[in-house]
């Protein structure tokens, strides 16, 4: 049974709260177990809402669960989505305060920047390249305001599906970028190797992931406009992140971003 409007609206102030004071909270999912996804998404709605009252602009979104073994671990056989806000984008090769968080991690991703609008359903991967303007090397700072990750499908989606942070180095047109599906991004921490994967991680391709993105906003009345940024999913694992660490990912043909935690 779905939830009232009074309880999304305690779930919302709960999420707000936690990020506000860096306290996580209890799952979602435990608190109000009549939470679905429907509810989840409209939670998240709430929210971005509320801080675009205050000023904030949406500049994309970013796609989450693209890659099989995030799927398998929550259990749901598709991605999910959160929106990008101009207050989350950081500089490359800036600092940011690791206290803004409760338990950052870092994803290496391909962000793209479209020149068209895209407006499903049946927006195909060809549709999607030949909306991109240009790609970028970027990390996306995802932090839960769930207590120790303990998160289901519906406490990430309620939770701007994770979203916390955005970095991304220098934009290459996308006739002059490699096959997306065959970059590579090595991810190092202090220097040293920690993570590596490709684009083919990101449901084969990451222009997929934006596809599934413009179908799945349709069902929301949205669609992803010019000049908006989609981070589709990450590339390789997502260690957690602490003060004093600089985190670099290197791109195949795209190049480095890098960004630094104090």
């Amino acid at each position: 049974m779905p939830l009232s409007v009074h309880d999304r609206a305690h779930a919302a102030r709960l999420l707000r709260e936690a990020e506000h004071h860096v306290a996580p909270i209890d799952p979602l999912s435990a608190l109000l177990p009549g939470l679905d996804l429907a509810d989840a998404y409209a939670v998240q709605q709430d929210n971005v809402a509320r801080r675009l009252a205050d000023g904030a602009i949406v500049v994309g979104h970013k796609v989450g669960l693209t890659s099989a073994a995030m799927q398998q671990l929550l259990g749901v056989g598709e991605p999910d989505f959160g929106h990008l806000l101009d207050d989350m984008v950081h500089r490359d090769g800036g600092v940011v305060l690791a206290a803004h968080y409760c338990r950052p991690r870092i994803e290496p991703e391909i962000c793209f920047r479209l020149a068209r609008p895209l407006r499903g359903p049946d927006v195909t991967v060809e549709e999607v390249l030949d909306a991109t303007e240009a790609v970028a090397p970027a990390l996306e700072i995802v932090d839960s305001r769930i207590r120790d990750w303990q998160i289901t499908l519906v406490d990430t989606v309620a939770d701007n599906a994770s979203s916390a942070g955005l970095v991304h180095g220098p934009w290459t047109p996308l006739a002059d970028a490699p096959d997306l599906a065959t970059v590579r991004a090595d991810l190092l921490v202090d220097g040293e190797p920690v993570a590596s994967g490709s684009g083919r991680e990101v449901l084969g391709h990451p222009a997929a992931a934006i596809a599934w993105l413009a179908n799945t906003l349709a069902d929301f009345d949205a669609a992803l406009e010019p000049g908006h940024l989609v981070l589709p999913g990450a590339m390789t694992t997502a260690p957690f992140v602490v003060a004093g660490q600089k985190i670099e990912a290197r791109f195949s043909g795209l190049g480095p971003v890098s960004v630094t935690f104090v």
